[in-house]
Order: C-alpha cells, then sequence, then structure tokens
C-alpha cells in the first residue's frame, strides 16, 4: 500500500506524503543494520488483552499464535537460525495501557508489534505504528478502519465488512430485499444497524432497523414489529444478560417462520446461551474449530489439544499472527519497509484455507462461514451449513 506503489490512487498518495512523527527507535526502521546479522534474536511485542472483559478472546488468540508460531517455525521457534524473542504484554482493554505498552516496546528497539482483541485499541496502535515506522499486525480487532489506516498496519482476523457482507449470503442477492436489524438502542447496536446499511445496502437491500432500549424486559411486542415488517432476513445483533428472553421471544412469537434470522456465532462459551432458538438461527461465522478441514487446522488443533487447549472463534486469528510475522521476518529482515513488502500480496495457505493479503490496503481476504447449532447430547454444538469464498465477501479497496 505504499505511496511508491504505481496502482495507488492519488487519494492514498495524499496520505502517505503526511509527515510521520514519534519516538522513532535508534535504527531506522526502512534500512538494515548489524542487528540482522546471523543468529542475532528479533524483538517482537504482543500487546493483548490478557486481563479485562474480553480476555477469554485473548486467550483464545494466545493460544492460536503458539500453534501457529511451532507450524511456520517447524518447532524451532527461529527463522532462518534467528531466535524469536516474544514479550507478551497486557493491554488491560485499554487504549491508554496498550499505548504505554507499544511506546516501551519500540523505545527498546521493538520493530514488530501484533495483537489486541479490541477495535479502539488497535487504532491507538495503528497510529504509533505509523509515527515510529514499526511493523503492527492487528488481531480480532474487527474494526473496518483498521484495514488502509496507514502502510504499516495489517490484520490477522476478519473485519466487520465480511461479518455482515456473510449475513447477507443468507438471501442471495440483497438487491431488492429488505433486511432489518435488530438491535439494542446502544451504540453497539447503532454500529451494527450502520455496517447492515453500507454493506447490504449499498448492495441495493433496504435496510430499516428496530431498535430496543438497553433495560427492556418485554420483547413480544418488537418481535411482533419484525413479523409486521415482512423482512426478507432479520440481523439480530445482541449482546448481555437480556439474550435468552430475547431469543425465546422471537422463537415464540414465530419470527423464525417470517424470515430467516442471522446472528454471529460466537466463541463455544456462547454455544448453549440460545435456548429454545438454537436450531432455529442462521449464523454467520468467522471460524469454529472444524469449520474449515485443511491440513493447516488439523495441525493446529493437533497443537492446542496437546497444550490442553480447544480452538475456538479467535484461533486462527493467532495462527495467522504468526505465520505473517514469519513471513515479514524471513523475508523482510530488519527492514520494516522489507517487512511490508513481503506481506503486502502475500497468498498463503492457513486454517481457514487460502488467504490473501491485499497489497492495496491491506485486507485480509479470506473465506467465511454459514453454521447452525445441532444437539450433540446436552449441548449444542456448530454445524457447517456452507463456505463462502473469500471473493463473495472481500471489502471495497479502502481509501
Amino acid at each position: 500500500m505504499r505511496s511508491t506503489r504505481k496502482y495507488l490512487a492519488p487519494a492514498f498518495i495524499a496520505a502517505a506524503a503526511i509527515a510521520l512523527v514519534g519516538c522513532a527507535p535508534t535504527t531506522a526502521a526502512g534500512g538494515g543494520s548489524d542487528a540482522d546479522a546471523e543468529g542475532s534474536p528479533v524483538a517482537i511485542g504482543m500487546i493483548t488483552s490478557q486481563t479485562g472483559p474480553l480476555a477469554a478472546y485473548a486467550e483464545a488468540y494466545t493460544a492460536g499464535f503458539e500453534a501457529g508460531l511451532d507450524y511456520a517455525t517447524d518447532g524451532t521457534g527461529e527463522v532462518d537460525g534467528r531466535p524469536l524473542d516474544i514479550t507478551w504484554e497486557d493491554d488491560q482493554g485499554n487504549p491508554d495501557t496498550a499505548v504505554a505498552k507499544a511506546k516501551d516496546l519500540i523505545g527498546q528497539g521493538t520493530q514488530i508489534l501484533a495483537g489486541t482483541v479490541v477495535s479502539g485499541i488497535a487504532t491507538t496502535l495503528a497510529e504509533q505504528a505509523a509515527q515510529n515506522k514499526v511493523l503492527y499486525i492487528s488481531g480480532p480487532a474487527a474494526a473496518d478502519a483498521i484495514t488502509g489506516v496507514n502502510d504499516y498496519t495489517f490484520r490477522s482476523g476478519r473485519q466487520t465488512y465480511q461479518d455482515v457482507a456473510t449475513a447477507g449470503t443468507f438471501i442471495g442477492d440483497p438487491a431488492g430485499k429488505k433486511v432489518v436489524v435488530f438491535a439494542q438502542d446502544n451504540a453497539f447496536g447503532q454500529g451494527n444497524l450502520a455496517a447492515v446499511q453500507a454493506v447490504l445496502g449499498s448492495a441495493g437491500a433496504t435496510v430499516d432497523g428496530v431498535l430496543v432500549a438497553e433495560d427492556a424486559t418485554e420483547f413480544t411486542p418488537f418481535a411482533q414489529q419484525l413479523i409486521a415488517a415482512q423482512p426478507d432476513l432479520v440481523f439480530v445483533a445482541w449482546a448481555g444478560a437480556s439474550s435468552g428472553a430475547m431469543w425465546t421471544a422471537l422463537s415464540q412469537q414465530g419470527v423464525f417462520d417470517a424470515a430467516p434470522v442471522v446472528t454471529g456465532l460466537g466463541d463455544v462459551a456462547t454455544y448453549n446461551a440460545y435456548g429454545d432458538a438454537s436450531g432455529d438461527i442462521s449464523f454467520l461465522n468467522h471460524y469454529f474449530g472444524g469449520a474449515a478441514g485443511t491440513d493447516v487446522e488439523a495441525a493446529m488443533i493437533e497443537h492446542l489439544e496437546a497444550a490442553g487447549a480447544e480452538p475456538d472463534l479467535f484461533s486462527a486469528d493467532g495462527f495467522v499472527a504468526a505465520q505473517m510475522i514469519v513471513q515479514a521476518v524471513r523475508e523482510g529482515g530488519d527492514s520494516v519497509d522489507g517487512m511490508v513488502d513481503a506481506l503486502e500480496g502475500w497468498t498463503f495457505d492457513s486454517v481457514k484455507g487460502e488467504l490473501t493479503v491485499r497489497a492495496e490496503d491491506h485486507a485480509l481476504l479470506q473465506p467465511m462461514f454459514q453454521v447452525k447449532l445441532v444437539q450433540d447430547g446436552a449441548d449444542w454444538v456448530p454445524e457447517l451449513v456452507d463456505t463462502v469464498d473469500a471473493e463473495t465477501v472481500a471489502p471495497p479497496v479502502a481509501g
């Protein structure tokens, strides 16, 4: 995505012309140094939420990273004889904490940062990457704004556009269809409504919203509103303690008979959270254990199980981050510009199948999944319905 590339639009060139300032490491990031001597360690800073409300997501990411590092280095933890010296830091779910940790790592000469499950943290770390000219590979953070934000920022997971576009595949061509977003009337719900309007609305769908107060406890009237709207698709974005009552109301009022009801399938801990509606919901999904059926996925699962872990929603994101770091070091050496070049346009086999780092804006093009829940004894478990190819859900080029 760098401004020297001929394919860049003028807007990208203008953006790249803005001066980048900050506390740069002693060695210029764009050039080599004595540090790339054979056998010298490569310092890598991993910043993610080891504590805080999203710690479970970070745990899956971290386990996936360890599996990916083992896979990409053939169990050595080294790249061309150079040990990868990895430091883990806890961002505590706080952008200020993350920035402080990043500045400290950069001040010690670290040229590669990765991690975070929080979009607000990822955007602040992206700023640090640009100011200090270090490589940053965002983790599970889904905000579309991370894609194309600057020359030095990449991502190892999916983005919101890919989630919403996957939801749209349940009705085929969205043109002329009516989509109703059912969500809480808060920043999360409003953000999801805006995303569906941007993605499916731009594809020709009519998008309306039924937004519910956060403190609501009776959902029957809202379920009836959904039916009265005569939608072709209901997109549900919901979080919190009222989820069970909400799903029960939709089931009891017959919403599932009126239209496909789509939501995102979360981590393993949520599989039993949908009550009587479990078997009726259509799930868009980034990843669940066994979704892809690839050899790389099998290697990841084997490593996770040997470590006492299980594959989860963001395991693949950590695995991909490790693959990207190894590629950057192998092909870029100690030149951050070289690392960026090594990642731009790179196509590789990973957990979910073939992935591509789009050169123009660093979007990670990847397949997504349609999923349903099925009963396995007393539990509900995911079952693959269909794999949505990467091109179908590829976001437009940022910029």
